[in-house]
């Protein structure tokens, strides 16, 4: 509870700090989707008939401590992407440039494409490492990843419209950050278009 608690109270604070033009009570991402809230559930539910039926599960300390480690590092790379990218960082994929609306590609940018998804992606996985929930550690997993790689080829078809070539060579340099995940794959056209605007 504590890192959940923690992580939607760091979303509000730290687009506060870095981007509060964009502030708002969606800036908690409590109200994120039907199927985050269920999953949510799903691993309280889980805990809670594994702690009772199978206690056994629920005494791994050195699993718990490798989720509670994985937690740490997901929360922190999603902060310092979000610190890093500032007033350029949205909760939502924008459809419209604005004038002030850059290409970030230093620091924790020249890691991974997609710093604050892979953040996010390895915190869920994290918690529930953290709650020795197996069956949601195998179901976060997979609902993390599959929701990330459609939100950053959708993301991905955005940024090459915005920033063209630009996105194009550092998609080239950068890999999104996500295992198995490559992107928006522009085709052979849409390349050709790109580098002769």
């Amino acid at each position: 509870m504590s890192a959940l608690a923690f992580f939607h109270w760091s979303e509000y604070f730290t687009t506060a700090l870095f981007n509060n033009h964009k502030l708002s009570l969606d800036s908690f991402l409590l109200n994120h989707s039907k199927e985050y809230t269920l999953a949510a559930m799903c691993s309280w539910l889980e805990y809670g008939v594994e702690y009772y039926f199978f206690p056994f599960v629920k005494s791994w300390v050195w699993l718990s401590r490798s989720g509670v480690v994985m937690v740490i590092v997901g929360e922190s790379l999603r902060k310092v992407a979000m610190f890093t990218s500032r007033s350029n960082f949205s909760h939502s994929i924008a459809y419209k440039k604005t004038k002030d609306h850059q290409l970030v590609t230093h620091g924790i940018y020249s890691w991974f494409r997609h710093p604050s998804y892979v953040g996010w992606f390895y915190w869920s996985i994290g918690t529930q490492l953290l709650l020795s929930n197996p069956v949601c550690l195998v179901g976060y997993t997979v609902a993390s990843w599959k929701f990330f790689r459609e939100r950053i080829e959708e993301e991905e078809m955005t940024l090459l419209a915005f920033f063209g070539r630009q996105y194009l060579d550092y998609q080239q340099r950068v890999a999104t950050g996500l295992p198995l995940v490559r992107g928006y794959e522009p085709t052979y056209r849409e390349r050709y278009l790109l580098y002769n605007q």
